[in-house]
């Protein structure tokens, strides 16, 4: 058979070789060239712009330089028209006529470009014009070079040959550049204004041309540098001077310094307003000294002083020379002054209207923050009363606080998650720093925020209060504690809905609580439509058109207000009943007609389908400094929610011009709007031209600001803390540098993407389509230097099941629904539907017709499906790799492909070994990744920063590690690979305990943090990563951490020596740990990611800390743990190892219906399903099979009635150094991620607790377990069965070690290190109070699911509250979670499905009809409490299907008849009637706001709890508690 031929030009690198030789006399840079195939010299400087490489090219100050650009993605939207002219002649999109640079160096060129105005490549512009570019290049090593050693000559050479020429370098500072670019005769423009104005070309940019002319109606008269203003040959009238920008050596010019000199002479005195070289020129003029700056200032995000008042500007700038402040005259006064490195950025005469500036006001590219510096310049040429110009005052009128109330988020729900536990930990951190007393509210006992330790590094609240966040609670606390201030802004809308309740009501101003920062009106005006749409219109900007209509001639004359298409909709109409596009009036009619059947008015909506939608996050302080942090772009159009969406930033296909006018908006409608602190704006941008409108603004700190936090650097939580007391930018440190100020805007040098995690699967009769209502739990963010990376590497982050973006491969595509449709319609896999239409060729114009998704995101996309082509082809690892093996290898690294993809489309099995092989081939063509820091300026300024990814975009690490290998573990069960015996050092931990310790202290310890966020692994495994994390600090342990988390606050660069936000993968784990030199991995303190990676990394040879791989196997494998039971004596349910469907069958009716099925190795009980006969088992087993990969199925006995308990422990050696015993409220059953917990347990025998102690006793010896552990257990009467074990923390670790004022973790963690542990006193006897642990459900997010417990996990968070009595802690707790308590004699509906049930609930039902409740039952409940016990309970009839809701009926008691509370208890059984009708009742509760209770020890609790007056309670704070128990 023929062989198959393989086309690997898409492994390739694209262009002739490039090299870059520097005057340094260091080895040449190389490349591959994607501009004209010549050679240029010049000198080498660098710009850290993210957009505006069309302008920058043409900025005549460039000449004779080869620009390196620090943003790694570079022509994205191509190169506009040249050929398209304004209304002077002059090009529309360029500052000059020609391309200025003499060389153009970048990371990575995209070869794909995508914009409305492009009308060709980059690539082309460049050839055409003649100047070489090279990509490829570690641009920020050079940068840094640069930096260091200051602006260097360079030479770019494409195809080099070897012989070395003799004029390697030419400096172009030697020529007179001025004179190059100048004007050759005098120009005018604008010729019927009357206000003339000379302007002294010495390489002006066009778009200072359009300001004066345009802007200012100003004539204007263009002069070459070398005009004699004097001898005035032209006889020019004149009543202003205007002095441009230009290239090189201000000191060269000396006749322009001679025209200058004679104006300044000039009486009465003319204006004279310079910008860049005219600034120094001017200087010069006026008899001061200019220098040539180490490596000069050239970007869009300069922050620059106005000396006058104090406020600081973003500048963009152009320059490598500057003016000595120094050497000024005396008449003469520094202007603006650079808040960075403190140069000088502007001059002013005492006296006269002199006045000039290092930067460019007039922009293009960058921001126009100081174009009112050309009003004022224009405003004295016309002899107009300038306004006085004064500091406002507010640094002198600083309010102090002494006692702050910070208003937390509560539980982590759908749309409000773990990103608030950042924000929140961030604000109490800026607090402390003042001195300010900090109170917390805050039920969420799993967060990092409500921990009380407290050291030098890690500030806590000086009181936590673990209470529903309701507005009559907060304001119990304010009474108790009389604070200054309260900050509702960093609690989501929780805190932010509670504070406006407090503010409108007056509560607050009659406490004299001041609320920090944006004020409640401002809050209202952007959560109120109205009067948001009205604040906009007051500045000349609106939100997306909506026009309401009650006729089909109101609608028409909508519609044409609007411009068609429009989308129609009938008002008050649910699920978008009665909605549909109309293209013209006569579809319009059709549409309206049929809306007004089910509506009495109808809206008419502006159609943004395929809009882009974008974010801009702001800052801004009371003294006006206005700054925006971070730009990002949504990868799908408009329509699908933003937390459902891809993210990038910062944006990729954004000319300079749309860039910053959205920016420049975003500042205009913050100001207007009078926000304080952090918000961010929401944009629809029209693909297709510059329209734009406005979504929304978020004036709080959102789920965005910690993505925008973790994505630049920036601590927006912090910084806006601080801002809220009172602080202005400009004094505040920029927390990276240290050095700089926190009034800039970051400049990246990479790009992040940010990948939400959904958990809809989960959910039976929940849509997985993505629209306006947020549905995903959690989210990822992945860092590197193409777009291909980012992307492949988030795949592996939000599943680590996938080796990175696969289309049919993935398993998340269907082979029966049409790829059209899959690719049409939203949904949380449509991706991976992208990918397999482009895998299969359909081409990026047809993916993006379907799917509407911009063709430059997709061409990305179709690159890692062509090299994906192409190995899949070969199949074979030899074959892929014969000819220019590291080229391939590097060029697929770069497009973010794992070892494990590779080693799969190479056919490499088993793929754990194959990827072994993989890696060893890349590193023996010394192909491996680079360390790269976030130090959010572009590496303009030295950043001493801890905050780090990995990349293969790269060829030199920005920290040096202090060791030469990690330490190999030889002493695990594990036999590690030979080959990485070979290239690591080999380190005994056996030899001397003092000196192992303190290696193992320089060298660290890295912790595995929690990953995404979802259900069964939240914030808990967070607080645990940082407890450990602390722990580690705290015993002088070097730490590092890994996760990828945006939410977190293990992320926060501040918490570990060394944060690497990068995947887990054994692949990058492995990387990191041999990079580094680590003594160890601690595993165990985050969730079941890590743990999952234990046995391939000790496989591998990496040292893990605490219990050794083998024993965490023999913990997860059901079997090999089910053995060791036996072998212990220890009882345990009837199980068996599925082998096939049938002996499974056989097994359950020998042991008896119903079992339970599960995988083992799972988390949260995924595909975990209670099956009550032969049939349902049989379904089960195939959905098990898919979740488990290649881990055995486990069906197990499920006993009924049982109680299930919980066992948290800590072990050193298999020795338990404690322990705590958390009861479950619900029977067995019910998964215990959702169950109620209550610790100390209230009501286990003395006998079982005996059981359980012995039992785990015998686990740990038996597993030889040091560190954190959980087990669970099953008591029925006496008899105690284990469930299973995890050997590592689980979910109520945080839970049980604030209850018990003991951090479990912060134990665990010094056992792992091999320290002297010595235990917590713990006297359960002496705890007088109870905690209780609540589940939080977002049912309310998800349409359709039923709202019930079972054996899979269904909450998304969790909250907990303390009390004396367990009852009344309950209560709060239910009531933390947003339950709403039925207010007095209001209707309670009570549907039980079977007997035992309705006898457990009797006494409780009776107690609510004592108390006054209104009873109303379905038939079966109603006959039975009338018949049994004489209540008086009004029967109502159970729904049919979801239209059954006449009088009478139980929907209709719950939509209009009042109803406030629904019990229903289902029987647990598969008859249809009762699961739909129950399922009916259970939504309908969700769907209208009801408290729903659907297990009857919650209820009958609940009953109790009410009966004795609970829901009132007196605020206690944790410490209150914890002194009882002291007493």
């Amino acid at each position: 058979m023929a062989a198959v031929s393989v086309d690997f030009d898409a492994l390739e690198s694209k262009g002739d070789i490039a090299h870059l030789y520097l005057a340094d006399g260091s080895a040449p840079i190389t490349g591959r060239s994607f501009g004209a195939n010549t050679s240029a010299k010049g000198e080498v400087v660098f710009n850290t712009g993210m957009v505006g490489y069309p302008e920058a090219l043409t900025d005549p100050s460039y000449r004779g330089q080869i620009l390196v650009l620090t943003f790694p993605l570079i022509g994205n939207y191509g190169v506009p028209d040249e050929g398209i002219k304004d209304a002077y002649g002059l090009p529309e999109y360029f500052e000059s006529n020609q391309i200025h640079i003499a060389g153009l160096v970048v990371s990575s060129y995209s070869w794909e470009h995508s914009h409305w105005a492009a009308h060709k490549s980059l690539a082309k512009w460049l050839k055409d014009n003649n100047i070489p570019g090279i990509y490829g290049v570690d641009t920020r090593a050079l940068t840094m070079k640069i930096r260091s050693i200051g602006a260097l000559l360079g030479n770019l050479v494409v195809n080099p040959s070897d012989e070395i020429e003799s004029d390697m370098f030419s400096d172009p500072n030697k020529r007179h550049l001025a004179k190059e670019v100048s004007t050759k005769e005098v120009k005018v423009y604008g010729e019927q204004n009357t206000t003339s104005v000379i302007a002294y070309d010495c390489g002006m940019k066009f778009n200072i041309i359009r300001y004066f002319v345009d802007t200012h109606k100003v004539k204007l008269t263009v002069v070459p540098f070398d005009y004699d203003l004097e001898a005035n040959p032209a006889n020019i009238q004149w009543d202003g001077l205007f002095l441009s920008n230009g290239p090189g050596d201000p000191s060269m010019c000396p006749e322009t310094i001679k025209s200058i000199q004679y104006a300044l002479k000039l009486e009465p005195p003319r204006p004279i307003f310079g910008i860049c070289l005219g600034n120094q020129l001017l200087a010069l003029a006026a008899g001061a000294k200019t220098y040539k700056l180490k490596y000069g200032n050239r970007g869009m995000n300069q922050p620059c002083i106005d000396l006058r008042t104090g406020r600081c500007y973003i500048t963009p700038q152009n320059h490598g020379f500057a003016v000595d402040t120094k050497s000024l005259p005396s008449e003469w006064k520094q202007l603006f002054m650079n808040a960075n490195d403190l140069t000088n950025e502007g001059i002013v005469h005492i006296n006269k209207p002199f006045f000039s500036v290092q930067f460019h006001p007039e922009a293009s590219g960058g921001p126009l923050d100081t174009a009112f510096l050309f009003d004022k310049f224009v405003g004295h040429v016309r002899k107009e009363t300038q306004p006085l110009v004064l500091q406002d005052g507010l640094s002198y009128m600083k309010k102090t606080y002494k006692k702050v109330l910070l208003v937390g988020s509560g539980g982590l729900s759908i749309g409000q998650a773990g990103e608030f536990d950042y924000s929140g930990s961030q604000c109490i951190k800026a607090l402390k720093e003042e001195g300010i007393e900090v109170i917390l509210i805050n039920p969420n006992i799993a967060t990092v925020q409500t921990s009380s330790e407290k050291s030098d590094t890690t500030p806590a609240a000086d009181k936590v209060y673990f209470l529903p966040i309701r507005p009559h609670v907060v304001m119990d606390i304010i009474h108790k504690e009389k604070p200054d201030g309260i900050i509702v802004s960093m609690g989501g809308q929780t805190a932010l809905n509670v504070g406006v309740e407090l503010w409108n009501s007056g509560e607050l101003q009659k406490a004299g609580v001041e609320v920090l920062g944006t004020q409640i009106p401002a809050i209202e005006a952007t959560e109120d439509r109205e009067i948001f749409s009205q604040k906009l219109a007051e500045i000349g900007e609106s939100i997306a058109l909506s026009y309401s209509a009650t006729n089909i001639d109101e609608a028409l004359e909508a519609a044409n207000k609007i411009g068609y298409p429009i989308l129609v909709r009938a008002a008050f109409a649910l699920g978008g009943l009665g909605s549909g596009f109309a293209a013209d009036d006569e579809e319009l009619k059709d549409l309206a007609a049929k809306a007004f059947a089910t509506s009495n008015q109808i809206l008419i909506d502006q159609d943004l389908r395929g809009w882009k939608e974008l974010e801009y996050e702001v800052v801004r302080d009371s003294s006006d400094n206005c700054i925006t942090v971070c730009n990002m772009e949504n990868f799908d159009p408009l329509g699908v929610h933003t937390g459902d969406s891809i993210v990038v930033a910062p944006s990729q296909t954004l000319t300079n011009r749309e860039y910053f006018m959205l920016r420049k908006t975003a500042l205009k409608v913050v100001r207007h709007l009078g926000i304080v602190g952090e918000c961010n704006i929401q944009y629809a941008l029209n693909p297709k031209s510059e329209k734009y409108c406005i979504i929304e603004v978020n004036a709080r700190l959102s789920r965005s600001s910690a993505l925008a936090s973790k994505a630049t650097g920036y601590p927006l939580a912090y910084v806006a803390t601080k801002l809220s007391l009172g602080k202005d930018l400009v004094t505040i440190r920029n927390s990276v540098t240290k050095t700089t100020t926190a009034c800039f805007e970051p400049s990246l040098d990479y790009c992040v993407l940010k990948m939400p995690r959904w958990d809809l699967k989960k959910f039976n009769r929940v849509s997985n389509k993505l629209g306006s209502s947020m549905l995903s739990v959690g989210e990822v963010m992945a860092i590197g230097r193409t777009f291909e990376e980012v992307m492949q590497k988030a795949c592996r982050m939000v599943n680590p099941a996938l080796d990175g973006i696969e289309g049919a491969g993935s398993g998340l595509t269907s082979d029966e629904i049409p790829l059209e449709e899959q690719l049409s319609t939203p949904t949380d896999t449509r991706l991976f539907a992208v990918q397999r239409a482009l895998e299969e060729g359909w081409g990026v114009d047809k993916v993006h017709d379907l799917t509407k998704i911009d063709k430059w995101f997709l061409s990305k996309l179709q690159n890692i499906a062509s090299m994906r082509n192409a190995l899949v082809k070969s199949g074979n690892l030899e074959k892929s790799f014969a000819d220019n093996a590291v080229d391939r290898m590097r060029t697929l690294k770069i497009a973010g492909f794992s070892d494990r993809q590779i080693a799969n489309y190479s056919n490499l099995l088993p793929l754990q070994q194959g990827a072994a092989q993989v890696r060893d081939l890349r590193k023996s063509l010394g192909v491996t990744p680079c360390v790269k820091q976030i130090d959010t300026l572009a590496a303009e300024f030295p950043a001493n920063t801890n905050y780090l990814y990995m990349t293969y975009s790269g060829n030199q690490d920005d920290v040096s590690s202090s060791f030469d290998g990690p330490v190999m573990d030889s002493a695990d069960s594990f036999t590690p690979r030979k080959e990485f015996q070979n290239r690591v050092r080999s380190v005994s931990m056996a030899e001397k305990r003092h000196d192992a310790v303190q290696e193992s202290k320089d060298r660290g310890v890295i912790v595995l943090g929690c990953g995404a966020y979802c259900i069964g692994s939240s914030v808990e495994f967070d607080w645990c990563a940082v407890s450990a994390v602390r722990q580690l600090r705290k015993d002088g342990f070097k730490s590092i951490i890994i996760n990828y988390n945006p939410e977190t606050v293990s992320t926060d660069y501040d918490e570990s020596d060394r944060l690497y936000f990068e995947e887990m993968s054994l692949e990058r784990v492995l990387d990191i740990y041999e990079r580094e030199g680590a003594a160890g991995v601690v595993v165990s303190v985050g969730g079941q990611i890590p743990n999952n990676l234990a046995g391939p990394l000790a496989e591998s040879g990496a040292h893990i800390l605490g219990t050794s791989a083998r024993d965490i196997e023999r913990a997860e494998d059901r079997r090999q743990f089910s053995d060791m039971l036996d072998d212990l004596g220890v009882k345990q349910p009837q199980w068996s190892v599925l082998s096939s469907k049938d002996e499974a069958v056989e097994f359950s009716n020998k042991v008896g219906f119903p079992v339970l099925v599960r995988p083992s190795f799972v988390l949260s009980g995924a595909a975990m399903r209670v099956a009550s006969d032969e049939t349902e088992l049989r379904n089960f087993l195939g959905l098990a099979a898919d979740v488990a990969d290649d881990k055995p199925i486990v069906v197990t006995k499920f006993i009924l009635g049982a109680k299930e308990i919980e066992f948290d422990g800590v072990a050193n050696g298999g020795k338990i150094l404690n322990y705590a015993i958390g009861e479950h409220l619900e029977n067995a059953g019910v998964h215990s991620g959702d169950a109620t917990v209550i610790l100390p347990a209230q009501k286990l025998y003395v006998g079982t607790i005996r059981q359980i102690k012995k039992s785990a006793a015998a686990i740990a010896k038996a597993l030889n377990i040091t560190g954190p552990f959980n087990i669970q257990f099953m008591g029925i009467e006496n008899d105690v069965m284990v469930i299973e074990c995890n050997l590592r923390a689980s979910r109520t670790f945080p839970f049980v070690s604030k209850t018990l004022n003991a951090n479990f973790i912060s134990l665990a963690t010094r056992a792992m290190c091999g320290l002297n542990v010595t235990p917590y006193n713990i006297s359960l006897l002496d705890i007088d109070y109870v905690c209780v642990k609540a589940p939080m459900f977002s049912f309310t997010r998800l349409r359709g699911a039923d709202p019930t417990l079972g054996v899979e996990m269904a909450s998304t968070g969790e909250v907990a509250c303390f009390g004396d009595d367990a009852h009344g802690a309950f209560l709060q707790s239910l009531l933390a979670t947003g339950f709403k308590l039925p207010k007095d004699g209001a209707p309670i509906l009570i549907s039980i499905a079977s007997d035992p049930f309705r006898h457990e609930f009797a006494q409780s039902a009776q107690t609510l009809s004592k108390m006054g409740f209104k009873l109303l039952g379905t038939p079966g409940t109603a006959s039975f409490y009338k018949d049994n016990y004489g209540l008086d309970i009004t029967e109502v009839s159970k729904p049919v299907d979801k239209d059954d809701s006449g009088p009478g009926s139980a929907l209709d008691a719950i939509k209009e008849g009042g109803v406030e509370l629904v019990i229903n208890i289902s029987e647990g059984t598969t008859r249809r009637d009762e699961i739909t009708a129950g399922y009916l009742v259970r939504r309908a509760a969700v769907d209208f706001g009801i408290g729903l209770i659907t297990n009857v020890k919650c209820a009958v609790w609940l009953a109790i709890a009410m009966g004795k007056g609970m829901q009132t309670f007196k605020a206690k704070s944790i410490s209150e508690f914890y002194s009882l128990h002291k007493n």
